[in-house]
């Protein structure tokens, strides 16, 4: 009789692991055990070689859709002379750590019993398995097991328990498990009093979003507020209760069929929908769609998500509607609310009611919002996968990302818009959810205590850690105070050699790399707004080989604010005409133009900044497209949707001495908008202008240094119309091209570059 030791790590807890091991086991007549320790998944069995030969390779093979194998070890010896296999109690071991599952949306098998007539679980809206359910935002602690999540309080009945403790039943160490006899509860709320509960109040719910009222929704990583997405009213009276101008709402469609009523939907963009993580997908909005324009104002884009919780479903088994707006349940940039209390005192004069349950949120998690990008063009582009995050969280968080080295115990806190956090513990960088734009008291507690959330989870007592370097962050301010306090380390790092830190980590990328990171705002080494940048980096260093030419910024943040204001102070340091010709000129009166000259010539609270997101802010400006925004990227999104495809022209930039020389494109550009040109051809032109701008200088910074590997980061790149332009160029001349497929390329995914900076510094 032979023996066999295994040690499994990675995704292997709460995904039905055990049961799966169990079984496999007993059908080669395996003797043993299986147990869930803080360090992984340990098995020992006894059999014959041969059978046991079997069991490794269909551990690895067939693991339960939802896990994710590490690594994986095995130790053959002499048997132990077990009788029996069995699943024994889990052990918490010091200093030890395993990934955790994030939360996946109901699977078919709990689809088809919630509305099978017959079960137990009919219409329940809390049905889950050990396939499907929330996990990440209900995990207090691990290992996990039942008594470390919020579902503690609910006792299971005879019948859950039976269940739970049947490892030949799906459910198996479900930790969420229950029906409507000992578990979770629905209730419609309304002016403080519970108005209904269970299928009545989810009908209630259903007839008052028909009737065009808002209605605050609790879901698995909190509150959504919901209307119907063809009552332009309702719309209108959300973005009003919301202070939310102009900034696109998510949507939920019942089903792929409804949603190609509405969309253009690729293959890969099905798949992305039909996934587990269950992420808001940008579709093509079709012309013939009864979406009201209200939705995502002047885009022809949409964020849809199919339903991915029971209660979702249930939402839309009625013929009352089939598109509802789902967005954050929060006033204009504060958290999501997940708190039953909380949802009372922040949503109430947003929502005219609420459809409530009673179990817990622990963890804060909005929704992810990804969206497809193929290579269409045979290029070298690495890692060929067709998403494309643009916020990582719900589905996706916390899975970590795998470095190529170990590296200690770290805490980078990230940026001030978009911030997400990454601790880091062994080869594991575990990115954060979404936090949001660091701005208010209030998102400074949600980043606190998800900080203290993730080092109790994953066992980490940070060694040092490591921030941006702009003074004024919220994020930074924290770091600051919260090594001082530790006595620990502290590694500033630049904005943009973080940006292309988090590519190069999400690849396993260490020797160097040429950089062009694109964003809106970033801290430079003297002190200027940084944002168009083309570095020579590597995982501990950077160069900065060149640039887009400064102009400046008068007001700083007036003018991000207020494109025009942009416009005619690069206008000023080109030596250009303030033209009345110009919508952007005609923002301003007289008065205020020599206002602003003065601020510009006196450098009045005027940095300078060589910004690539400020110059789309000016170029959308000097269009006609957009003078003032009311979200950060509004002018450059509504730019880009502009563009027409098919035009072949470009305005020619200057690229000399390091810099990016936009003087030649903008008069370009100005000529065109005075000549009558169509908005769509003159942003096709200075797209395409500004793609071969980067071919250029990227082929000059390779002449000089044997680069042949390019990372392309930073928001900006979140314009498919200039990443794809720019692959294609750059494929063309043979670069290797790496782009985000993990973590977001705008400032959610720069924590990650920081912490792989950190780390690597701290290797030597």
């Amino acid at each position: 009789m032979n023996g066999v030791k295994v040690h499994i790590t990675g995704v292997v807890q709460g995904v039905g692991f055990r049961p799966f091991v169990y079984n496999l086991a007993t059908d080669l007549n395996l003797k043993g055990w299986v147990k869930n320790t803080s360090a992984g998944v340990v098995i020992e069995a006894d059999g014959d070689r041969d059978a046991l030969d079997s069991f490794l390779q269909k551990l690895r093979d067939d693991a339960p859709p939802l896990s994710r194998i590490d690594d994986f070890t095995a130790s053959f010896g002499p048997g132990n002379g077990f009788t029996q296999f069995d699943i024994i109690h889990s052990e918490s071991v010091d200093g030890a750590f395993q990934p955790i599952s994030p939360d996946v949306s109901i699977c078919d098998n709990c689809l088809r019993e919630l509305f099978d007539p017959n079960d137990r679980r009919y219409r329940y809206p809390f049905i889950n398995c050990t396939n499907c359910g929330p996990r990440f935002t209900i995990i207090q602690d691990i290992p996990y097991d039942r008594p470390f999540t919020t579902m503690a309080g609910f006792k299971l009945c005879p019948d859950c328990e039976r269940e739970y403790k049947d490892p030949t039943n799906r459910r198996f160490h479900a930790q969420p498990v229950a029906c409507p006899v000992c578990g979770p509860r629905v209730w419609l709320e309304q002016n403080a009093e519970v108005r209904m509960q269970n299928d009545e109040a989810i009908a209630e719910t259903c007839k008052m979003l028909a009737e065009g009222k808002i209605v605050a929704v609790k879901g698995l990583g909190g509150f959504h507020l919901a209307c119907d997405a063809t009552n332009a009213n309702a719309v209108t009276e959300l973005r009003t209760r919301k202070l939310r101008v102009d900034k696109p709402f998510a949507l939920m469609m019942p089903d792929l069929e409804i949603i190609e009523e509405h969309c253009f939907v690729s293959e890969a963009e099905k798949e992305l929908l039909t996934s587990s993580a269950r992420p808001i997908v940008l579709l093509k909005k079709k012309p013939n769609s009864t979406i009201v324009e209200e939705v995502s104002p002047r885009q022809d884009w949409l964020g849809v998500m199919l339903p991915y919780t029971p209660l979702h479903h249930l939402l839309f088994t009625n013929s009352l509607f089939t598109v509802l707006v789902m967005t954050s349940g929060n006033l204009s940039e504060e958290p999501i609310a997940i708190d039953n209390d909380e949802a009372r005192d922040r949503l109430t004069k947003l929502a005219d009611a609420f459809l409530m349950h009673n179990r817990d949120i622990h963890i804060r998690c909005d929704d992810s919002v990804v969206r497809v990008f193929e290579d269409n063009y045979q290029s070298k582009i690495v890692n060929r996968k067709s998403i494309y995050p643009i916020r990582r969280s719900r589905g996706y968080s916390p899975f970590p990302v795998k470095l190529p080295f170990d590296v200690p115990q770290l805490l980078a806190t990230g940026s001030e818009l978009k911030n997400t956090f990454c601790i880091t513990n062994g080869k594991c960088a575990f990115l954060s959810h979404h936090i949001g734009d660091m701005e208010n008291y209030e998102t400074l507690k949600s980043f606190e205590q998800g900080v203290e959330h993730f080092e109790r989870l994953f066992r980490v007592k940070p060694e040092a850690i490591a921030y941006d370097m702009h003074p004024n962050y919220l994020a930074t301010r924290y770091a600051l105070e919260h090594a001082e306090r530790e006595n620990l380390p502290m590694i500033a790092v630049q904005h943009h050699h973080a940006h292309v830190a988090a590519c190069m980590a999400e690849h396993g990328l260490i020797e160097p790399v040429i950089g062009v990171s694109f964003d809106g705002t970033g801290y430079g080494d003297d002190g200027a707004i940084w944002g168009g940048e083309f570095l020579v980096a590597d995982a501990k260093s950077y160069q900065r080989a060149a640039q887009l030419e400064y102009f400046p910024l008068p007001g700083g943040d007036a003018a991000i604010k207020k494109p025009a204001r942009t416009a005619l102070a690069l206008l000023w340091s080109l030596g250009l005409e303030w033209d009345e010709r110009l919508t952007s000129v005609l923002e301003f009166c007289a008065e205020d133009q020599v206002t602003l000259r003065v601020q510009l010539e006196k450098r009045i609270n005027t940095p300078m900044t060589s910004s690539m997101g400020r110059l789309f802010d000016a170029v959308s400006a000097l269009a006609g497209v957009r003078q003032k925004v009311n979200y950060e990227g509004q002018a450059a999104i509504e730019f880009e949707a502009m563009a027409d495809s098919a035009e072949a022209g470009m305005y020619v930039f200057g690229v000399e001495a390091g810099r990016v020389r936009v003087r030649s494109a903008v008069e370009a550009l100005i000529k065109d908008v005075m000549a009558g040109i169509p908005t769509s051809k003159i942003s096709a032109r200075f797209h395409n202008g500004l793609a071969e701008a980067v071919r250029e200088t990227v082929t000059k910074i390779s002449r000089d240094t044997s680069l042949r590997s390019v990372v392309l980061s930073g928001g900006v790149w979140q314009n498919i119309t200039l990443l794809r332009k720019t692959i294609s160029l750059l494929s063309k001349d043979g670069f290797e091209i790496y782009t985000h497929r993990e973590v977001p390329t705008n400032d959610g995914g720069l924590s990650l570059g920081q912490a792989y900076i950190a780390a690597s510094r701290l290797r030597g």
